[in-house]
């Protein structure tokens, strides 16, 4: 028995009063509300509708059943109108999580215009480096940076964003600037960083023409987060790399110094991940395209 299709046969037949008018309101024939009222009753073991020759009336228990069939239907009508509308209209709440630079430098400072495009959407917005588990987490989805690694998920970059290697003007004034790959093995340092997930640190990495070498320095400092890391390099601890969008405007000022820049180190790709989903939600939908379209301006 279908329950649902029981009580809205149920409600409509005490609504009207009658199993004919119901079964005409319907489009059922007769025959077969007189079996589902039956399963019906069979299956809540209560006497649900009393018969008359002239009218079909509520007993006390189907009052009483009848006052919650209509709330619990209302209820859930309303939910599924309000996805019906969701389907055309982007509404609803989206848990998501960005790479904590990204978030501050590029995206969040973007949502004015997201939020005017789509006014009936609402984020619930973490910021963090590490490993997010979608799944365990409730997460819809997140937006990281690097290689993605082995996984179930869906991940669709959405940039490659060109890197710098770079170090504070203070540190190239006591260091000298290194004219090769050579050059940096001779008294110069780095700034390690750690990945937050596994605290592995990372060489620093150079395109020499098509190649790709991996050059490690010694170093005074590790850290594991964007901030710290641009931090220590402006203190003068060491050479480290960055997407060039987040170091543009210190190199401008001089701030910070471009090293070796005919050897840049490999673009940087940045990817959307979420669950595999036949039918992604519109707001998921819509919010990943515009991720793209914002990180699409960036070089």
């Amino acid at each position: 028995m279908d329950r649902l299709q029981a009580m809205r046969v149920f409600t409509r037949i005490v609504e009207l009063g009658s199993f004919t008018r119901a079964a005409d309101d319907l489009s059922l024939p007769r025959a077969t509300l007189t079996h589902t009222i039956k399963r019906l009753e069979e299956h809540v073991g209560a006497h649900l509708l009393q018969r008359t020759t002239r009218r079909v009336r509520p007993t006390r228990d189907g009052e009483v059943y009848y006052n919650h069939c209509v709330r619990l239907l209302a209820d859930l009508d309303a939910v599924e109108a309000d996805f019906r509308e969701a389907a055309v209209v982007p509404k609803g709440r989206l848990r998501i999580d960005l790479a904590s630079s990204l978030a501050r430098n590029v995206l969040i400072p973007a949502l004015p215009g997201f939020f005017q495009r789509y006014p009936q959407i609402e984020l619930d917005l973490g910021t963090s480096d590490r490993f997010i588990d979608l799944v365990q987490e409730g997460v819809d989805c997140v937006l990281r940076a690097g290689d993605l690694p082995d996984s179930t998920m869906v991940g669709r970059r959405v940039a490659n964003l060109s890197q710098a290697t770079v170090a504070s003007a203070d540190y190239v004034k006591r260091h000298g600037a290194p004219q090769t790959l050579a050059d940096l093995q001779d008294g110069h340092r780095a700034v390690n960083w750690a990945s937050p997930t596994t605290r592995r640190t990372s060489a620093l990495e150079f395109m020499v023409g098509r190649r790709m070498r991996e050059v490690s320095l010694p170093s005074l400092i590790t850290v594991s987060g964007t901030d710290a890391y641009l931090a220590s390099c402006e203190a003068g601890l060491g050479i480290a790399q960055f997407p060039r969008y987040r170091v543009g405007d210190e190199l401008k000022r001089g701030k910070l110094v471009e090293i070796l820049p005919s050897m840049p180190p490999p673009a940087f790709p940045v990817s959307v991940v979420y669950q595999s989903q036949r039918q992604l939600p519109l707001r998921l939908r819509v919010f990943i395209d515009w991720v793209a379209e914002i990180m699409g301006t960036l070089h």
